[in-house]
């Protein structure tokens, strides 16, 4: 993971299409590349200073107004920064507060927090305080059934054909860009994808996180599946696959079939 120094490989700036070259002969990429590192520098010392006018970023940063607005108006649209008005402490002057710009909770969320080492940590102290193994898949678990009930209630309103789709779509609202699709025997099953992972980095080392997720999967769609393949693991995407249901059947019981996920 870089550091403060930069933001996380988010985009931040939305990258040029293909590469031309401009009148001054340098490729339009190189310029894509130093206005996305110029962009950074303007989100960080937001980050560094707090919110910040025009004038005072332009100042630190060495800039014109008019380029740091340009770059101000490219973070905004990409909901990095947001336009707020000035608090004035004290006796107000008359005019008009001074703008100011500030980071918003994605922006923050694009600098590396340490948020994964600080969850590792705390499962590492559970696992040697609280009894190992067994205690971290215990939390993950009840970590899971606490995250999974509005997953049960999108489950339980739609159709018995529709439950896969229906899944991905709450994963999805919570950030796991999720989708479901047929498996390459259509007749078999369903595959659910999830392209990203709030938790990866944590589940490299706690494949119990992996695990109760994918026990979860199991009750919630009432029947047994199988994980094929974790952004954890380094796989690109995390694939379960889905054995069609027979209506004709209860609920199959529950199992966790497949390859370590971790």
């Amino acid at each position: 993971m870089p550091g403060f120094e930069e933001l996380r490989n988010n985009g931040v700036v939305k990258n040029v299409g293909e590469v031309r070259e401009t009148p001054t002969g340098a490729p339009q990429e190189e310029l894509a590349t130093g206005e996305r590192s110029t962009r950074n520098r303007v989100a960080r010392s937001i980050l560094d200073h707090g919110p910040s006018t025009v004038a005072e970023l332009a100042g630190r940063l060495g800039l014109t107004q008019a380029a740091v607005r340009r770059h101000l108006d490219a973070l905004v649209a990409d909901d990095v920064v947001e336009a707020r008005e000035q608090r004035v402490y004290g006796t107000r002057t008359r005019g008009r507060p001074a703008k100011v710009f500030a980071l918003t909770d994605c922006g923050r969320d694009a600098f590396d927090q340490s948020y994964d080492k600080l969850a590792a940590d705390a499962l590492k102290w559970i696992a040697e305080r609280e009894g190992g193994s067994e205690a971290v898949a215990a939390f993950a678990r009840a970590r899971l059934e606490a995250q999974a009930r509005a997953y049960r209630e999108a489950i339980e309103a739609a159709g018995p054909d529709a439950r896969t789709e229906a899944l991905a779509k709450a994963l999805s609202a919570d950030g796991y860009a999720a989708a479901a699709r047929s498996a390459p025997h259509p007749q078999q099953g369903e595959q659910l994808c999830q392209h990203h992972c709030p938790v990866a980095h944590v589940a490299e080392q706690f494949p119990q996180l992996c695990e109760a997720e994918t026990e979860i999967f199991a009750e919630l769609l009432g029947t047994h599946v199988q994980r094929l393949a974790t952004i954890a693991h380094g796989d690109g995407v995390c694939t379960t696959f889905i054995p069609r249901i027979s209506h004709t059947t209860d609920h199959a019981s529950a199992s966790t079939a497949g390859r370590n996920p971790a």
